[in-house]
């Protein structure tokens, strides 16, 4: 009888940890004490090892069972393992830990006019997600040998590359048999769309992506990090590319600066070569440039919440609310700095459809940057956008709060039906009824200030002194088509700058050539300065 109970227990071990290695494959939970899944896991093998336990007795009344040691001890685990977890959890909430938790973020009050000085209308992030996904898709579309075998992901993560901002996303297998037929060679490549020119490219890769979301077994990214970092705590990964266009997981690391479960930030950041799973492991402090998504935007927002609800205490912030603020239903993207920053808007808990100010915060240092700017809410601009054309019936992508003529300005995207961006809006912020559009971002800018100057809010001055003029012989001329709108660009001798001059406006510019001497007044931007006026034509 000793020796077929000492066969039953080593039965009942050997199944808890088989369903336990077998779990571990699967759900991959990290084993740490600041995880819940990590005490899910440990309860989850002492269950497994009392229901064998049971069937050794063969009885499941609790009341018998209760009369034998093993089920005892079991038992007793389980209940000590949800104390530890309750009291954790309660320990660890803002309900006890307010001023901790208000803590987290340390914002500093900023200069609109001097953080966001006025940025060429190439370097304005216009195209959100939505329509990013529906460019990928046409793209992928339009490649017949690669559409039946691959799909793009919805991933699609806003990066600067090489200082402009694109939104990068890899290809992924179009289903479990297109895997089993393609993974000995890989993924190829990965979509690349640059978020101003809404150029999309797919970008054909010498050594193919082999560690990604789609892989199965080893190769699958999230299971290779947890063999190799078993004790790691992962937030969303993102997909990046790094300076030279080589593929890369952002991986980061959870740090829980509050009790066993709260305050959580990012305190590391693993990166992951794409296509050769080599890894590398940096404290956030140290994390490489090139990264832009070592904090998740949800991550950032859920911070600065606790920030402005938690001034006053945590009763306070359930019912008087005396001095709480939240951010707003909604939030972007701003190239700053060769940085990405999360950018929102900040309202009162009351919702009252204007906002006190807003935020930049950096998605690589957690740098967090307040504006006290009052105004609408961007809800209340992108409505406001969508009336001037509700003929068209067009809808308003979630706006950029962009610096247009000295004015904190929401721009933004209006689609049609089919997802595509056709116009351009411009909103003033404190006087929200000043909205101007155009089919293009010079066009709507150009109606946004003279609509600046007919209201007062903006005077000729200030207008005049956003441009310069400039004199000299055309040394090249080359034309393209944006948006369906012909432009002519032009380099003058001894004139690095590049001078983009749309036909729209100036029809004339058709009847310039190399060698004409030419006269006008521009914009200054970077790389591209927009022509604002052309003067007589001086032919050489």
């Amino acid at each position: 009888m000793k020796r077929g109970n000492l066969k039953w227990k080593l039965l009942a071990v050997l199944a808890a940890l088989i369903a336990a290695g077998v779990y571990y494959y699967v759900a991959l939970p990290a084993v740490n004490i600041h995880s819940k899944g990590f005490w899910g896991f440990l309860i989850g093998i002492v269950v497994v090892f009392l229901i064998v336990y049971s069937l050794r007795k063969k009885t499941t009344d609790v009341r018998e069972l209760k009369s034998y040691l093993g089920f005892k001890i079991g038992a007793g685990i389980i209940g000590l393992l949800l104390v530890f977890l309750i009291v954790g959890t309660v320990l660890s909430s803002p309900i006890v830990n307010a001023k901790k938790y208000y803590n987290l973020v340390e914002q500093e009050e900023r200069n609109f006019t001097e953080d966001i000085p006025q940025i060429s209308f190439d370097q304005i992030p216009i195209l959100d997600r939505d329509s990013a996904i529906i460019l990928g898709e046409r793209k992928m579309g339009s490649i017949v040998d690669m559409v039946s075998q691959f799909e793009v992901s919805d991933l699609y993560s806003q990066i600067n590359y090489q200082e402009v901002p694109v939104r990068v996303s890899p290809l992924v297998y179009a289903s479990t048999i297109k895997w089993f037929t393609n993974q000995s060679e890989g993924i190829p490549a990965y979509m690349q769309i640059d978020m101003a020119t809404q150029e999309t490219e797919l970008v054909m890769l010498d050594q193919p992506i082999r560690y990604s979301e789609s892989e199965l077994f080893n190769r699958n990214i999230y299971r290779h990090l947890r063999f190799r970092y078993p004790t790691y705590m992962f937030d969303q990964i993102s997909f990046e590319i790094n300076d030279d266009g080589v593929p890369y997981w952002v991986c980061p690391v959870q740090k829980f600066n509050i009790g066993l479960f709260g305050g959580q930030t990012i305190g590391r950041v693993v990166l992951c070569n794409a296509q050769t799973g080599e890894t590398e492991d940096y404290a956030i402090e140290d994390c490489p440039q090139w990264v832009d998504r070592a904090y998740p935007a949800d991550l950032l927002l859920e911070l600065y919440n606790y920030h402005g609800t938690l001034v006053n205490g945590f009763l306070n912030s359930v019912f008087g609310q005396k001095g709480c603020l939240k951010t707003t239903d909604g939030y972007n993207y701003i190239a700053m700095d060769d940085d990405v920053w999360v950018y929102t808007g900040v309202t009162s808990v009351n919702s009252d459809q204007s906002n006190v100010g807003f935020i930049l915060m950096n998605q690589r240092t957690m740098e967090t940057r307040y504006y006290a700017i009052s105004g609408a809410e961007e809800r209340s601009a992108m409505a406001s956008a969508e009336g001037q054309v509700q003929n068209l019936r067009y809808t308003a992508a979630f706006p950029l709060l962009l610096n247009v003529a000295n004015e904190p300005t929401y721009v933004m995207a209006l689609k049609d039906g089919a997802g595509l961006v056709k116009k351009y809006a411009m909103v003033n912020v404190q006087q929200y009824q000043t909205v101007a559009t155009g089919d293009t971002l010079s066009d709507c800018q150009e109606e946004y200030v003279r609509l600046l100057e007919t209201s007062g809010i903006s005077d000729d001055t200030d207008v005049a002194a956003e441009t310069e003029t400039v004199t000299g012989t055309i040394t090249r001329i080359a034309q393209s088509v944006i948006d369906g709108n012909s432009h002519f660009y032009l380099v003058l001798d001894g004139d690095d700058r590049i001078y983009d001059v749309s036909i729209t406006d100036f029809v004339e510019i058709v009847t310039y050539q190399e060698g004409d001497r030419i006269t006008m007044e521009y914009q200054e931007g970077d790389p591209l300065c927009t022509v604002t006026a052309i003067g007589e034509e001086q032919v050489s």
